[in-house]
């Protein structure tokens, strides 16, 4: 089996696509009010480059935060999943799984606050089947198209940022299914305005507090099929850490 799926591969039978954001300066990172601690925006430090320094090999340091572009969110993250997993003891086989995909661009283009509810997931289950167990949920908003703009990716005025969540309904709702995790093309897996719901990150508070796993920035969902497709995400397996930027992949049939 696994050699047939090597040779199919190889052969272009099922395709590899990349869903991650390029990491580098203008990422776009979650702000947070100025009282609140921050994340570190990305940056390169050269170490050498051909020179003196190191006459043959180019390397650098790099400073961010777990939590910077497209990213995997460990259950440690949120308060509600403080004695849970942290990024390091994710087990391997809980990174691969099958992936659907649920898709609201029309909606999220008309309204930036659109928010995910439970009548559209089972809605989504009515006609293609149930949520994959094991398996990821990806929500397609377009929103990835504003990536290279991190003022619009934030969508911010002066009462926060607007991008597209979910309802603390459908955030109970994927708590409770046997889901991996959730994936979103915004800057979280919360909506932008997120912080006046009750309770407030809902999708941080449920998903994150059952266990399961956050994936965001994430982009090419409209290269995806509704359901049949494999994802595969590959956080850096950091100590005591609450989340990794991630290289996530998806295998999909011709």
């Amino acid at each position: 089996m696994l050699a047939t799926l090597a040779a199919r591969i190889i052969d272009g039978a099922i395709e590899v696509i990349d869903l991650t954001s390029p990491l580098h300066e203008g990422t776009p990172i979650l702000r947070l009010p100025p009282e609140l601690g921050q994340t570190v925006p990305f940056t390169l430090e050269e170490i050498s480059r051909y020179d003196d320094r190191g006459p043959a090999w180019y390397w650098n340091n790099f400073r961010t935060g777990e939590h910077t572009g497209t990213h995997l969110d460990a259950p440690n993250h949120w308060v509600t999943g403080k004695d849970l997993d942290d990024v390091s003891r994710i087990p391997p086989r809980r990174l691969i799984g099958p992936a659907v995909v649920i898709d609201k661009t029309a909606e999220a283009t008309a309204d930036p606050d659109y928010l995910l509810d439970v009548v559209d997931l089972d809605r989504w289950e009515t006609e293609n089947g149930p949520l994959p167990a094991n398996g990821w949920l990806l929500f397609r908003t377009g929103w990835s198209a504003r990536g290279n703009d991190p003022a619009a990716f934030a969508n911010a005025d002066e009462n926060g940022p607007h991008t597209p969540g979910v309802t603390p309904a459908a955030a109970a709702y994927l708590a409770a299914t046997d889901l991996l995790g959730f994936g979103v093309e915004t800057v979280g897996t919360d909506a932008g305005q997120a912080f006046g719901f009750t309770p407030a990150f809902p999708c941080h508070e449920a998903v994150l507090g059952a266990g399961k796993y956050g994936l965001t920035q994430l982009r090419n969902l409209d290269r995806l099929p509704a359901t049949g497709a494999i994802v595969i995400a590959a956080p850096l397996p950091i100590v005591n850490g609450s989340g990794s930027p991630a290289r996530v992949l998806a295998l999909v049939e011709r």
